[in-house]
Parts: C-alpha cells; structure tokens; sequence
C-alpha cells in the first residue's frame, strides 16, 4: 500500500517525500503499512454493499440524507426540489468516495478517524455528517439559481474550514444522529408533523 504511493511521489518528481522515510527503519514502515491496511479495511468492512452490483447501501444513505434534511433544513429541501436538483447529483460521491475528494486531506484523516471509532456504526454517522456538511452551506446554496447550484455542490469551498469547523460539523451529526435515528418516526412524515406509531 505504502510503497506504490512512494513511487508515484518519485515519478511526480517529489523526491523530498522520500527524505522524511529515508531515516525510518524498514520494520517500522512495515508496521505503519500494516496499520494502514487494517485500518482502511476496517472502515470498509461495513460498507461492503456500496461496492456491490446497484449499490444499495449508497442508494439507502442518500435517501437517508434526502429525508434527514427535509427535517432538518425544509427551506434548504424546498430549494433544491423547486430548482430540479436531485440528491443523487451530488450526494452519490459523498457516499461513494466518503468526502475523500470532497475535503482537504487533513480534515478527512480527523473525519475518518472518528469513523474509526465509531465501529461498524459508521456508516450512519457519515449520513449525518453528510447532512452538517451541506447544511453548513445553505444560505449560500439557497442564493444560487440551478447551474450555480450544481457547480456549488459538487464542489462546495471545504478549503474554508478549519479543523474546528469540522469538529463542529461532526458534533452536529452526532447531535442529529441521537435525536433522529434513536427515533426513526422523526423521519417518516412526509406532512412535517410528528406520528405516534404502534
């Protein structure tokens, strides 16, 4: 894993990568080679069915996206469905790529370890987080007209957040989490109202 991400750093021509590696010991870059595996297979053992035929695992966690920010932010809704933006435009790469490319690479290593933490319950954080992310932008998404709409969030300004921004982002989703998936009806109702079930 290390290695062949070694060698596209010489072949861009950055050498000096390999200064910072020269001094390690070969058994210690083994040793993070095999942490970096264990983890990243970690974080994907949950989500195995993202990466199968139709993907429903992705298709289920933006469905869970749509509606959650139709609770959480019906103006934001409203604008996009009223603009023809469809969540799949957007929201598909999200899930796919887990905001890889969607966040700068020291605000997702922060993002995923919390994914790291949270076990095999990760992959309903990240719709959470999911729905912080856009909602952190949506006066801005409400000003835009469709075309701008669609440049804006495939590629929202993540550079200007801070590291406490995304800390801040993921206390919301967490805060959501608790409040919508520990009480599923909240997400049920299409009319806006609460319905007591049973």
């Amino acid at each position: 894993f290390l290695a062949p991400y070694i060698d596209n750093i010489l072949t861009v021509g950055v050498a000096s990568a390999t200064a910072a590696l020269e001094g390690i010991q070969e058994e210690t870059l083994k040793n993070i080679e095999a942490d970096t595996f264990w983890c990243f297979s970690k974080l994907l053992d949950s989500i195995q069915d993202h990466y199968t035929f139709a993907q429903p695992g992705i298709q289920k966690m933006i469905h869970k996206l749509k509606d959650l920010i139709k609770r959480i932010d019906v103006k934001l809704y409203n604008h996009l469905a009223t603009s023809g933006v469809e969540f799949l435009q957007f929201a598909f790469r999200w899930m796919n790529c887990l905001l890889l490319r969607e966040l700068p690479m020291r605000m997702l290593i922060r993002l995923w370890d919390t994914y790291l933490a949270e076990g095999d319950g990760f992959a309903t954080l990240h719709v959470y987080v999911c729905a912080a992310f856009l909602n952190n932008w949506s006066e801005r998404l409400q000003a835009c007209e469709f075309t701008d709409l669609i440049l804006l969030l495939q590629s929202l300004p993540a550079h200007e957040l801070s590291i406490q921004d995304l800390e801040m982002l993921i206390s919301k989703a967490y805060m959501w989490r608790e409040l919508y998936d520990a009480a599923p009806s909240h997400l049920t109702n299409d009319e806006g109202t609460c319905q007591r079930r049973g």
